[in-house]
């Protein structure tokens, strides 16, 4: 696993595995949509249908090419989702021939754009935990209130690396040149699991760092670390578990420009307060690399041997709308969240279980 929990709390039991009575996600849009335009927006509701599955049923039954049809975000295959697709408006008559069990459509409106991957706010989703005891659940509401405080770590969740969890190895093959891959979209794939297994170990690191700096006294840090004493005192004093470091590279949050951290404190102070998080790196082409002391521990998992277009990635983000109820008869606990787009609610789940959940 290439995931460090940032909490300390002793692993908590509980039963969880997706499907659409326990897990439920719905797309929530970047902007209103016009009302007005020439691409026909739907919301569906699809029930243990990948997207790629729904998508191609769409564009059987009604007749409208896959290139056509825009969406903003990928969902959960075991689950019900609620997730916005469009399609050209001259195909509307057609939803009449729209005919599958597992879909349906909710809601029906126009806008003046295609729907683009990434046009997404985020995400919001209900979570049924089963076979929970009353302590546990206590346990539960604990966890989840400095979770709610302090945000997670937006790690890339095990979905990202497919069934056995060894597609970025074949990604990392690829980009030492030892295996072929003739299939592109394949080959994109493999690469960009292993990019998110470099920001997953990159991320690891960082929450040990911040862990470190928890758990010691700047005194005993200055030795630990090998930084100036002023380095070691400045990052002791940030509020957020998770310190933010000179060099580091932030993005206004939730979504915004990128930038360099020049004045430590004073980003700390604007982490704190929600406005910015930094951010970690997905190596590759045409991306910003972090400087100074950022720099030093993030070069440890670059690979600047990736061809595929790198990226910046928030480092840490914040659950909203967090909501949890124990039904004791039934020992299931409910919550519900909302999570910035390219979020993983499964890692919530980890963090708060304290330990893997794939293959549960």
């Amino acid at each position: 696993m290439d995931r460090l929990f940032y909490l300390s709390h002793a692993p908590i039991d509980f039963y969880f595995r997706p499907t659409p009575e326990t897990f439920v996600v719905e797309e929530v849009p970047l902007y209103p949509f016009s009302g007005e335009g020439e691409h026909l927006i739907l919301q569906i509701r699809k029930k243990n249908l990948s997207t790629w599955q729904m998508l191609q049923i769409i564009s059987e039954q009604i007749g409208v090419k896959l290139r056509d049809i825009g969406y903003a975000g990928l969902k959960d295959k075991n689950a019900l989702t609620y997730q916005y697709v469009s399609l050209p408006k001259k195909y509307e008559a057609n939803l009449q021939n729209l005919n599958h069990p597992a879909i349906k459509i909710m809601e029906k409106t126009y806008h003046t754009n295609k729907l683009r991957l990434g046009h997404l706010k985020g995400n919001r989703f209900f979570i049924r935990l089963k076979k929970v005891s009353p302590v546990d659940a206590k346990r539960i509401d604990e966890v989840l209130k400095i979770i709610e405080k302090e945000g997670m770590p937006n790690y890339f969740g095990y979905q990202r690396f497919g069934i056995e969890g060894d597609n970025w190895r074949l990604g990392e093959q690829i980009v030492a040149g030892s295996k072929k891959e003739r299939n592109r979209k394949l080959r994109k794939l493999l690469i960009n699991a292993y990019q998110s297994h470099l920001f997953n170990l990159w991320l690891s690191k960082r929450v040990e760092l911040s862990r470190l700096i928890a758990s010691f006294e700047p005194k005993e840090l200055t030795n630990v670390l090998d930084l100036p004493s002023g380095v070691v005192k400045e990052l002791k004093a940030q509020k957020r578990f998770f310190k933010i470091l000179p060099g580091d590279i932030a993005m206004h949050y939730p979504f915004g420009k990128i930038f360099y951290v020049e004045d430590t404190p004073a980003e700390a102070e604007r982490f704190w307060q929600r406005q910015i998080s930094p951010t970690g790196l997905l190596p590759g082409e045409r991306v910003k690399r972090a400087d100074g002391l950022a720099r030093e521990i993030e070069k440890d998992f670059d690979d600047e041997r990736i061809e595929e277009f790198g990226d910046r990635r928030y480092a840490w983000v914040f659950v909203e709308e967090l909501k949890g109820e124990y039904k004791e008869k039934e020992a299931q606990y409910e919550l519900s969240f909302f999570l910035p787009k390219g979020s993983y609610a499964t890692v919530l789940l980890e963090e708060l279980a304290h330990k893997k959940l794939q293959g549960e």
